[in-house]
């Protein structure tokens, strides 16, 4: 059964190596760029005649030693090998410059691959689902991408030319080999390199383990490191340092471990394979030298086939580390590459229309999800949200409000019921036109680390300076940003650090004003502000919200007591629903309670 099990297991990489290859290939050769593939015909061409130019070297070579050791006239002497030695250097020139050309027309194909994979992975990882992205570890997430990037470089690079001309100049030098003297020559050039070759994919199929091992760990330390430094903040609230430090150490240690046995195993690998190749040399050498004793070859003979073994043991040698690369290669491809594979949990139908808003009506009915199996989070709720309107939705920790709001941008999509829009079902309307018309100010703002006018217009890439400064003035951030030395050009730290809560608050208004949605969303946007910030920020988004389809999500019950209608959910259900004096006056109501434990 374990035989079976490591059999099956053996197959499946071979298919997920055959698998990458497979998908590496369109970018090769990409369809409808005759640009790109006359450049891999040409690369080509160039590679053929740069390994004939090398095979042709020891030959010239051959020659001008056996015009040397020739009884002949001194003028003769000096003519002959002149010519030939001038023929060998033209000749080593040559093989320099055809793969000098190879290397700069093929550049072009290398680097054209390498952006468009990087850039289908970064567009398809936008396209996931929010449980992907909840779940996923960014440092580690931005190794794999990094390491597969640089593995498709690698791989077309040497993979193209490095394995494949030398396999063909092996079996150029086992023929020339083989014509020149007889089959004994070539057949043991060809069981030597042979048995470098099978030697080589075994060891290297041992050594992979402890390669894999290096990258978990190296991956895992990387995670750990950047997730300590993201959270920078929390660490120095409970001074965790040197706690953050032993966990760094623990996966560093644990890579130092891999490390050392790979290195090691390295050690190992390359003795056995100098050892095959000076057995081979050393065997042909002596047949050479065999010839020149018995007379029926010459000094030259001697020399050629000891000259085309060492120019052989060049790439040979190297071949070990090139193969240990490409399998590593094509292990770091198969990981992104896997990302690539990951289904789409929330895709546009393909009859998807573009969301037409008339008004910005919401209606939730009868809409029912879970994030597990075992755990329903929203049971039959429904409301409806008229044009122009205000409704809030509160209720305690864990009842579900912020499901609403994802539900709203379709992170996912609803188990049964249907979320509509002015009459149209999110599940049959396009996600970005969906997105388009809704505008959030969340709990927490997450700046990019850039200026605040780049942050601002994120609302809307490519906005006006005016429109940015309009936004700005409209949501009362703008005496700020002129105060600034820098003003709009001020940078704001990573994810905003360089800001209060409040200022970043007023990015995100002003963002979401540039945007100018019909439908705006507010989720627990005042919640972790002083209660002066929260009411200068609820001022704002009373003048934002003027007009348009408005829906808070809340904790504080303070900042939504002027909505038009208040919805209470408690245990994934609406228990209560009314304007704030309607609510306040029920008996034992969960609203009324609220309120009183609040106040």
């Amino acid at each position: 059964m374990a035989d079976s099990a490591s059999s099956k297991t053996g197959q499946y990489k071979k298919d997920s190596q055959w698998r990458t290859l497979a998908t590496l290939l369109p970018y090769l050769w990409p369809q409808g760029e005759g640009a790109i593939k006359a450049r891999v015909v040409l690369a080509m061409c160039c590679l053929v005649l740069a390994k004939i130019a090398n095979v042709y070297m020891p030959i010239l070579y051959k020659k001008s030693v056996d015009a040397l050791t020739l009884d002949t006239a001194a003028d003769l002497v000096l003519v002959v090998p002149a010519g030939l030695l001038l023929a060998y250097g033209a000749a080593r020139v040559l093989t320099a410059v055809f793969q000098e050309l190879r290397d700069a027309i093929f550049a072009r194909v290398t680097q054209r691959a390498m952006r468009r994979v990087a850039l289908k992975t970064f567009r398809h990882l936008h396209a996931l689902s929010l449980r992907f992205h909840i779940t996923r570890q960014t440092g580690g997430l931005s190794r794999v991408i990094e390491r597969g990037v640089k593995g498709i470089e690698f791989l077309m690079n040497f993979m193209l030319f490095n394995i494949v001309p030398t396999l063909f100049e092996i079996l150029l030098v086992c023929g020339i080999l083989w014509f020149l003297f007889d089959i004994w020559y070539a057949l043991v050039t060809f069981v030597t390199i042979s048995s470098y070759i099978a030697f080589t994919l075994v060891s290297t199929e041992w050594r992979l383990k402890f390669r894999r091992r290096m990258n978990q760990r190296d991956t895992e330390a990387n995670t750990k490191a950047v997730d300590s430094l993201l959270n920078y903040e929390t660490v120095k609230y409970f001074s965790n340092e040197n706690h953050e430090a032993e966990r760094y150490n623990i996966s560093l240690r644990g890579y130092e471990d891999a490390a050392v046995k790979s290195l090691t195993s390295l050690s190992v690998v390359n003795i056995g394979q100098a050892f095959i190749i000076a057995a081979g040399l050393v065997a042909v050498m002596y047949m050479a030298a065999g010839g020149v004793v018995a007379g029926h070859m010459s000094i030259g003979d001697f020399v050629l086939v000891n000259t085309y073994l060492i120019q052989l043991y060049q790439p040979l040698n190297f071949l070990g580390f090139v193969y240990r690369q490409i399998r590593q290669s094509l292990t770091d491809m198969e990981d992104m590459f896997s990302m690539l594979r990951i289904e789409r949990e929330i895709q546009d139908s393909p009859d998807a229309k573009p969301l037409e808003v008339n008004g910005g009506r919401i209606e939730f009915e009868n809409v029912h999800f879970r994030y597990e199996d075992d755990r329903a989070i929203l049971k039959g709720v429904s409301f409806t949200v008229e044009p122009g309107k205000t409704v809030a939705v509160v209720g305690p920790s864990g009842a579900g409000k912020s499901t609403i709001s994802r539900l709203m941008f379709r992170f996912y999509d609803v188990e049964k019921g249907a979320i509509r829009i002015d009459g149209q079902d999110l599940r049959e309307m396009t996600q970005d036109s969906l997105r388009a018309s809704i505008g959030i100010v969340p709990q927490d703002t997450v700046l990019f680390n850039d200026t605040i006018r780049y942050n601002i217009a994120y609302g809307r890439p490519g906005a006006e300076e005016e429109e940015i400064a309009r936004a700005a003035r409209l949501a009362h951030i703008d005496g700020f940003i002129e105060s600034l030395p820098d003003g709009y050009a001020s940078l704001v730290g990573e994810r905003g650090l360089k800001l209060s809560g409040g200022e970043k608050q007023r990015v995100a208004i002003a963002r979401t004003i540039l945007k100018n949605p019909p439908i705006l969303l507010f989720d627990e946007a005042t919640s972790a502000l002083d209660s002066g910030t929260e009411q200068e920020i609820l001022q704002n988004l009373k003048e934002v919200s003027e007009g348009r389809t408005t829906l808070v999500i809340a904790h504080r019950l303070s900042t939504v007591t002027a909505a038009d209608e208040i919805l209470v959910l408690d245990g994934g259900k609406i228990v209560e629903r009314g304007a704030h004096t309607e609510l306040v006056k029920k008996k034992n109501g969960v609203y009324a309670e609220m309120w009183q434990r609040q106040q």
